[in-house]
């Protein structure tokens, strides 16, 4: 009997790739095809959950409500999802429109594919809310990054799944 990890196999040559090599999937919950949603999970429980040890429902019934933004990078031998984020109109999660469940897998991290994605998700949302502002809450370690893309503190820190967060604006 074999042992599974919550970590996905990777290829090799996956973590060498920049943002540069990114197809970015931007589709509604669907038309994600089951392979596409499968992978989806695995990557957030593997960061959210078992890197970040913190057990949360992660199926929070938003999904079906969000459009999804998958940036895909193809080895070798297969392709592999290094980025993923949700995308919420205004008026479904917040007033404003929100980007949320940001994550970039563990081998591209420190190769600009956290920016690449978030610059993504911004041309993304304002495409299809132009003009709107942006909420997201944001887990106080990355406060900075997001700052440097244009946030803005809003609210106090507060504790969501046993991490400090801080709603920000855009």
């Amino acid at each position: 009997m074999s042992k599974t990890s919550a970590r996905p196999a990777r290829d090799p040559d996956i973590a060498s790739r920049g943002s540069d090599d990114i197809f970015w999937q931007c589709s509604r919950f669907s038309e994600l095809t089951p392979e596409d949603l499968y992978t989806v999970v695995r990557l957030r429980e593997a960061v959210f959950i078992v890197e970040q040890n913190c057990p949360y429902p992660d199926a929070d019934g938003r999904d079906p409500n969000a459009w999804h933004l998958l940036g895909w990078v193809q080895g070798s031998t297969s392709r592999s999802l290094v980025a993923y984020a949700r995308l919420f109109v205004p008026g479904v999660r917040y007033d404003e429109g929100s980007i949320g469940r940001v994550v970039t897998a563990p081998e591209v991290r420190g190769t600009g594919v956290g920016k690449a994605l978030m610059a993504e998700a911004l041309r993304r949302i304002e495409s299809l809310a132009p003009g709107q502002p942006i909420k997201i809450a944001a887990q106080r370690r990355l406060e900075d990054f997001y700052l440097g893309l244009g946030f803005r503190t809003v609210s106090a820190p507060y504790e969501e799944d046993g991490i400090i967060h801080v709603d920000m604006l855009r």
